[in-house]
């Protein structure tokens, strides 16, 4: 977007949320599935421009959060390993583990050969693919996380590394799939989520085809949103329509960048490189179907398989309730931890680390407030 003030503007925004104070009758909840969202509502105030029958929760959309931390402990058993490079994106290295983190194992090993803790911030898989083409005599590893968005770019990099033939070079494939998550959500017990904004960015990848049936399987409305403002105004106004009007499709506000069909170059190569596997989710436990492995054909590169880390199994920690945060269950605010024994210098979670989490959002924008609350 070249002009985003127009996206930003107050005088449009108040317009918005007074148009969905006029739409509301009834109390309603809504969940933003991503964490860029969570942040833009928490950042500009957005929810507390809505009526106070409106509720907003904060869903599983940073990849981040929702890496378990076996495959942290998986990526830390590599990292420790001589003559061994881990690349990975800067968030990644302060989530906990069971035990420790990634910028630990940085900080107690180092750029030599013969030892372990060779941790580097890259910011893109190919950056990654760079380190292995000048260090031939290390192992290099990318640590490859996040939802359908990212997943184009890291299967270019598998692609592209088995054309150079660089047989020092793998991935941790650690990719989530957003509909398996809403419908995990939806299916759920304890659910009290009525209708969804959906991801823009992962739309823009894989479109939104594959809404329909489960906004029609669980009677939801689902509008797939942008990032801005305006863009979640609108896209709640939307939601609000729909849910007052009895109705559950889905409706696309970011019309700009979405398509119905995504981009199908993106998807066919996603669909050559990766299959569709069970995944674990921090906090959540197993989604099946809800995420991406290596098919048979690159298994080369599959680094769980190279340094036979696989049967790595750990329980998750019960003292952080991200997981229950992130079904829309509580809110940040709503833990005893929050900002007190777990803060961004000493998380207990991955929520209050990302730079998409939504304890960090609350905590960066909302911290005094949150604590009155």
């Amino acid at each position: 977007m070249k002009y985003l003030d127009e996206y930003r503007d107050g005088q449009k925004a108040q317009a918005l949320a007074r148009a969905i104070g006029r739409a509301v009758t009834k109390p309603w909840t809504i969940m933003e599935v991503c964490g860029g969202q969570t942040h833009a509502i928490i950042r500009y105030g957005i929810d507390g421009l809505l009526p106070e029958t409106l509720t907003l929760v904060h869903g599983p959309g940073c990849p981040v959060c929702v890496t378990p931390a076996e495959l942290i402990d998986k990526a830390i058993a590599i990292a420790s390993l001589p003559h061994t490079t881990v690349c990975s994106f800067g968030d990644m290295l302060r989530v906990p583990g069971t035990k420790s983190d990634l910028l630990s194992v940085k900080a107690s090993g180092g750029e030599f050969a013969g030892k372990g803790g060779d941790v580097r911030v890259v910011y893109s898989p190919m950056d990654a693919l760079e380190v292995a083409r000048k260090n031939r005599d290390r192992e290099v590893v990318f640590f490859a996380v996040g939802f359908e968005t990212t997943a184009p770019a890291n299967a270019m990099t598998v692609y592209q590394a088995q054309r150079e033939g660089l047989d020092n070079f793998s991935m941790l494939v650690s990719h989530v799939l957003v509909p398996p998550a809403i419908e995990a959500i939806l299916s759920s017990p304890s659910n009290r989520v009525q209708g969804f904004l959906a991801a823009g960015h992962v739309c823009t990848v894989m479109g939104w085809h594959e809404y329909p049936p489960l906004a029609e399987k669980y009677r939801v409305p689902i509008v797939v949103t942008g990032f801005e403002p305006l863009d979640i105004l609108q896209g709640i106004h939307m939601c609000v329509r729909q849910l007052e009007e009895g109705r559950h499709e889905v409706e696309n506000q970011y019309t700009r960048f979405v398509r119905r069909e995504g981009n199908t170059g993106a998807q066919k190569l996603i669909a050559d490189i990766f299959e569709v596997v069970p995944r674990k989710w921090r906090g959540i436990g197993e989604i099946p179907l809800s995420g991406l492995g290596l098919r048979e054909k690159y298994a080369a590169f599959d680094a769980e398989t190279r340094f036979d880390v696989a049967a790595i199994s750990v329980e998750e920690a019960t003292e952080c309730i991200s997981g229950v945060i992130l079904q829309g269950l509580k809110k940040p605010h709503q833990c005893e931890a929050f900002g007190t024994t777990c803060t961004p210098e000493h998380p207990l979670g991955a929520t209050m680390v990302s730079a998409e989490g939504a304890c960090a959002a609350y905590y960066r924008y909302r911290r005094v407030a949150s604590k009155e609350v």
